[in-house]
């Protein structure tokens, strides 16, 4: 009996140094992805696939920056559609997927790095629009649409909407213009940057309806040290007015 608790012991402990050598592994590389989301990641020649310095974006430079401050290794990829790089982040370890909102239903699914930038919740119409609202309540007797798989497009689903959701969000934006949708449910900045890349300008807000702070979301196998360290870098970047140069920079 004593023999089998030692040997359980000694088995506990060489995981637990296994793991401990992980979190300082010099080696470790992170797998990051992202979508297209102007102006916060973007792809240079605006296809849904990108690697590496084909790549750029409010969120892409401000992450470069904070991983090489960090010290750690990472490859970064481009991909459409959003649901499919945010699973993988979700199910692979050593994975993280960026921007994203850090929600109440997601805090428990990812580690957390931010915020990077904030992201307002507005309904756009178009200007010669004569919607007014005041909340999301009076938003139900109109066409509004969304960004399938986006969080505003759950929130809207769990206030009762049902909204008409896109692939890309930019269509929306061309939704709005032709009258096949009311409201275009979106963030802010991203939208008037996304119309603005459609030739579309002259949108108003009628509703700013919530507010999201966008993060850099890492599986939650991701190791403490790599997390800590990433963070403080961010939080550097922060205070010397870094990130806010990058933000002013795109917009």
């Amino acid at each position: 009996m004593f023999k089998r608790l030692l040997l359980a012991l000694g088995g506990t402990l060489v995981v637990l140094t296994a793991a401990a050598r992980a979190e300082v592994d010099p080696d470790y590389s992170v797998v990051l992805l992202t979508e297209n989301f102007p102006p916060y990641n973007m792809a240079i020649n605006g296809k849904n696939f990108a690697q590496e310095d084909n790549i750029d974006g409010i969120a892409v430079d401000i992450v470069r920056e904070m991983f090489k401050r960090a010290g750690v290794k990472y490859s970064l990829t481009l991909r459409f559609p959003w649901d499919r790089i945010y699973k993988l982040a979700l199910e692979k370890p050593g994975y993280g997927v960026f921007v994203t909102a850090r929600l109440p239903e997601r805090e428990q699914l990812f580690k957390w790095v931010g915020p990077i930038g904030p992201d307002d919740w507005v309904m756009l119409a178009k200007g010669d629009s004569p919607i007014s609202l005041n909340n999301l309540d009076e938003a139900k007797q109109y066409k509004a649409g969304a960004y399938k798989g986006d969080a505003i497009a759950e929130h809207l689903l769990e206030k009762g909407l049902q909204p008409l959701t896109a692939l890309r969000d930019q269509e929306n934006a061309k939704k709005l213009m032709a009258g096949q949708i009311d409201l275009w449910a979106t963030g802010d900045p991203a939208g008037r940057y996304l119309a603005k890349q459609e030739g579309i300008s002259g949108l108003k807000t009628v509703l700013r309806f919530d507010s999201a702070e966008l993060y850099l979301a890492l599986n939650k196998e991701m190791p403490d040290e790599i997390v800590a360290k990433l963070q403080a870098a961010l939080d550097q970047m922060r205070a010397e007015g870094f990130v806010d140069d990058i933000l002013n920079s795109y917009l």
